[in-house]
């Protein structure tokens, strides 16, 4: 049997090393290549046409976020897990529409790496438990609408409504309304709880 022919992209070299050895002396599996940021990935997606990809989510220059969606235009066949600390609904959503086969937690690699890489190879899609829960959880919420994900994010980033209403050209009691129905939505009990869960569950970051 053929190996399944896999590319580890990290900005972490250590993280690398950790998959690199986790993937060592598995018969069914190579790593073939690495890169440290999204724009490498696509490089060397294109160099080595690997069948699956371990992607992390944060990193400079492109996250993996815009790196999926890159390689799954290129070539929608494209087998595609993300490895992440991050578990909100809306992060993992966002990687799931953009063409991820499965989201696993770093902290969970030990376990359930090599199951969640021949899964996702058969054509299998699969999600860490603690990432389902967090889904099924926010599942009935009312999402944001993108005007207020805007208002969010500038709330995130310290600004008063008289500031936001500035930098967005609106009035004030446009942006006090905006921030009333995020906080009904986030069931947040003020502006900055409302940020926090914004940042938890991936609607903003920073």
């Amino acid at each position: 049997m053929n190996a399944i022919r896999i590319l580890a992209v990290d900005d972490h070299p250590l993280f690398r090393e950790g998959i690199a050895a986790i993937l060592e002396g598995q018969p069914d599996m190579s790593l073939v290549g690495e890169a440290s940021d999204g724009r490498e990935a696509i490089q060397q997606f294109r160099a080595h046409r690997p069948d699956l990809i371990l992607m992390d989510l944060q990193m400079p220059e492109m996250n993996g976020l815009d790196a999926t969606i890159a390689i799954c235009g290129e070539d929608p066949g494209a087998r595609i897990i993300i490895l992440t600390t991050y578990m909100g609904d809306v992060q993992v959503m966002r990687a799931l529409r953009a063409g991820a086969r499965a989201y696993l937690l770093k902290n969970l690699l030990h376990k359930e790496l090599l199951d969640t890489i021949r899964a996702v190879y058969t054509g299998k899609k699969t999600l860490s438990p603690e990432v389902s829960y967090e889904l099924a959880h926010h599942a009935t919420d009312e999402a944001l609408t993108s005007a207020e994900i805007e208002v969010l994010r500038l709330i995130g980033g310290g600004n008063a409504n008289k500031e936001i209403a500035a930098q967005l050209s609106l009035t004030e009691e446009t942006v006090k309304g905006r921030v009333r129905s995020i906080l009904s939505k986030l069931g947040a009990n003020d502006r900055t709880h409302a940020a926090m869960i914004g940042v938890k569950r991936g609607i903003i970051d920073f």
